[in-house]
């Protein structure tokens, strides 16, 4: 019958994979001779249709030629109300739901906000979603690919056949679709596209929830996880007044089982968690846990943005850590990517065959130092697709906050370019314009839609307002990275206590900058790898020198404004670099080691954190100039400095730090108030390996010093911080 057949260009495009609007031709349609309905099933033998709920048989499907292509005339009324196909393959009878009846799943709305590039939340409608349409249990799938001539999803409910199940185009935001019946939770899939040029490539989905483990880059359908209200405590935990002391995580490597396993995430929730909250830090920091496929990239090239990566666990394992650590009272933050992605075939790059995540010029859209593609962030397509990512980590996970990464190489479109190597800005300038409207635009999103939430920029360079509101100029982050500090100090601490006199101002010329930012002070990851040696490593001297002026880091570090951020295994010392291959040295902790030096370094942190915690001079103004004040910074000779810390209720901590191994005998100190003053912390004490020079309770005297009306007369160990505190 004419009804059934079909041109052969659409019959050979069916054939080919190369038909672009499948339901112009599969499924339901009215002809002048009846409804007719067809459907392509390679290998099929014999395909009925039936009623869908009384199982009627309504007709047999004839084969078209000697193609895969089966159609008939069905009685209209009952097919209407729904029906199935009866399919014979060469070893198994199925009954199954047409995919091809089934109208859109992606609304109006959806296809409006997501062609003007403001849908908030992407994630709910593209990727897959376990969806009960018309009373069919199945899979929605949404892909962006505007300029594909072809899109199929392919799994192994289908043989992986990219034939078998090509989706629906939506013309007017670009994104193709298709309900697949049957499916589950666990099913794997990937998208199949036929780029304009004729090449056929196979992706992930953007939006997959989960993938399977590398080498395999298959995803794997999971619930979109419950929405996770901001617990009022948490919001707290995150203020700029509060005490924040971060503790940075990578799981690969913070422990690992006998024969190098990795823990999981819900191992990891037995112990890591309960490791930190003892260790009095109020946030775990994590190495980016999105999916990614090398594992020497830390994370740190993502191709699954929306998955929490498989080598843990489930992405429902991963929301029971975050569980975890919020009910013992730490706040998870994650370190996002939104700077670069990798080159892997599977992933974003050429996603449809053109560059349509990345910039297409190479001088904007490939990075040079980590061999990586860019972000285009004038698309708005891929600025709804990074800012509904980091809400989603927020609202669907419960995360605290986001620190992101390299955010100095998305401000620069020079950025670690020579001359004639980068493209300027509509205005001849080399700042990225577009890059700091998504950043602004993804800091407004969180601030609206997650208050209490937090990000944090890892920003190397002096680019103004970085934790400035949008609205007045700034970038909007809550915190950035004190890279500057942590530069002067690391170089100051590194030199010979002999000749520290002679770089004073490495310690004293971070005051100048210190509350132009809302700071955080870390010592990350970045500086215990690539040949820079341990913490401990950077310290001068004998083992004696290397232990109390670590000590003395650490104490200077939690005295001065800012919040803390130390990388695991910095808190006990390790003696070696950081190895993501590898577990971190928790031998040295061993009771009966053969270094208790280590064991000490780990109790002065958690002491330190106990103290910031306690005293809100330590932490309530990090960010004020108000909560500062020099009492020594010119005693070069002796290379000590001196300053207190000052609460809003005008509550004080003072510390001292002698960054030489000389003792300080008879040391006169102004101090703010008059009364006994004790030692809170005094990083020589030996409970944390040092030699026990102190004071006991002292008190202050009338005399004039250092600018105060009362001052003391105190011993100051060699190489170490006190922290003084009224008594």
């Amino acid at each position: 019958m004419q009804a059934l057949a079909l041109p052969d260009a659409d019959l050979r495009a069916l054939m080919r994979a190369e038909h672009g609007d499948p339901f112009s031709v599969l499924g339901p349609h009215d002809t002048p001779e009846g409804l007719c309905i067809r459907a392509f099933l390679p290998g099929a033998r014999a395909v009925g249709v039936v009623h869908a709920t009384s199982g009627d048989p309504l007709a047999v499907l004839q084969r078209q030629g000697d193609s895969d292509l089966f159609a008939a005339l069905v009685p209209a009324a009952p097919a209407r109300m729904g029906y199935r196909l009866r399919v014979q393959w060469e070893h198994q009878l199925q009954l199954l739901d047409d995919p091809y009846r089934f109208p859109p799943v992606l609304g109006e709305t959806d296809v409006w906000l997501l062609a003007e590039g403001t849908h908030l939340r992407p994630w709910e409608r593209l990727g897959a979603h376990l969806l009960n349409w018309q009373g069919a249990k199945g899979v929605a799938f949404a892909v962006w690919a505007p300029h594909a001539r072809r899109v199929s999803v392919v799994g192994e409910f289908n043989q992986w056949d990219g034939r078998r199940h090509p989706m629906r185009l939506r013309r007017e935001c670009g994104v193709w679709e298709l309900f697949v019946p049957h499916l589950a939770a666990g099913d794997a899939y990937q998208f199949e596209l036929l780029a304009a040029d004729g090449s056929v490539l196979r992706k992930a989905d953007p939006y997959a929830f989960a993938a399977r483990l590398r080498p395999d880059t298959a995803c794997v359908v999971r619930p979109l996880p419950a929405p996770q209200p901001m617990r009022p405590e948490r919001a707290a935990a995150n203020a700029r007044h509060a005490p924040i002391s971060i503790y940075e995580v990578h799981l690969g490597s913070w422990r690992r089982k006998s024969g190098h396993e990795w823990l999981t995430y819900t191992e990891l929730a037995d112990t890591l968690v309960p490791y930190a909250r003892d260790m009095g830090f109020t946030h775990l920091e994590l190495l980016p846990v999105t999916e990614h496929p090398f594992d020497g990239s830390w994370g740190y090239q993502p191709i699954g943005l929306y998955a929490p990566t498989s080598r843990f666990g489930t992405p429902s394992e991963f929301r029971h850590f975050v569980e975890v650590a919020h009910d013992a009272g730490l706040g998870v933050i994650l370190d996002w990517v939104p700077a670069h992605f990798p080159t892997d075939a599977h992933g974003l790059g050429r996603f449809d065959g053109t560059a349509l995540y990345e910039y297409a010029d190479p001088r904007e859209g490939f990075h040079n130092d980590w061999n990586t593609l860019i972000f285009n962030w004038s698309r708005t397509e891929v600025r709804n697709y990074l800012v509904g990512n980091a809400l989603y980590w927020l609202e669907r996970y419960g995360i605290d906050g986001l620190r992101v990464d390299a955010v100095a190489s998305m401000l620069y479109r020079d950025y670690s370019r020579a001359a004639g190597q980068w493209v300027p800005n509509e205005h001849g300038g080399r700042e990225n314009l577009e890059a700091i409207d998504f950043l602004r635009r993804m800091n407004h999103v969180v601030g609206t839609e997650r208050p209490g939430a937090m990000t944090i920029a890892e920003e190397s360079t002096s680019f103004p307002g970085v934790t400035r509101p949008p609205e007045h100029g700034g970038l909007g982050f809550h915190f950035k990275w004190n890279m500057g500090w942590m530069n002067d100090t690391l170089a100051y601490a590194h030199t010979d206590p002999v000749y520290r006199r002679h770089h004073h101002r490495q310690v004293t010329f971070g005051l100048m900058y210190a509350h132009s930012e809302n700071f955080v002070l870390p010592f990350s990851h970045d500086e215990v790898v690539h040949g820079k040696g341990s913490m401990i490593g950077k310290m001068p001297g004998d083992e004696w020198q290397q232990f109390a002026g670590l000590r003395n880091l650490y104490g200077y570090q939690w005295a001065y404004p800012g919040k803390k951020l130390l990388f695991m295994g910095c808190e006990f010392a390790q003696r070696t670099e950081w190895n993501a291959d590898r577990s971190l040295d928790w031998h040295l902790l061993e009771p009966g080691a053969a270094q208790p030096l280590h064991e000490g370094v780990r109790r002065l942190v958690r002491d330190l954190n106990n103290v910031y915690r306690h005293y809100p001079a330590l932490h309530a103004q990090d960010c004020e100039a108000a909560g500062f004040q020099w009492l020594v910074h010119d005693d070069a000779d002796q290379s000590v400095f001196a300053f207190v810390r000052r609460a809003p209720d005008g509550a004080c901590v003072v510390a001292v730090c002698n960054f030489t191994p000389v003792v300080r005998h008879g040391y006169r100190l102004g101090l703010p108030q008059a009364g006994t003053w004790r030692e809170a912390i005094n990083t020589d004490q030996t409970a944390y390996g040092g030699y026990g020079v102190g004071n006991g309770p002292v008190g202050t005297q009338p005399v004039p010093w250092h600018g105060q009306a009362q001052s003391a007369v105190m011993t100051v160990p060699p190489l170490a911080t006190v922290l003084w505190v009224l008594a």
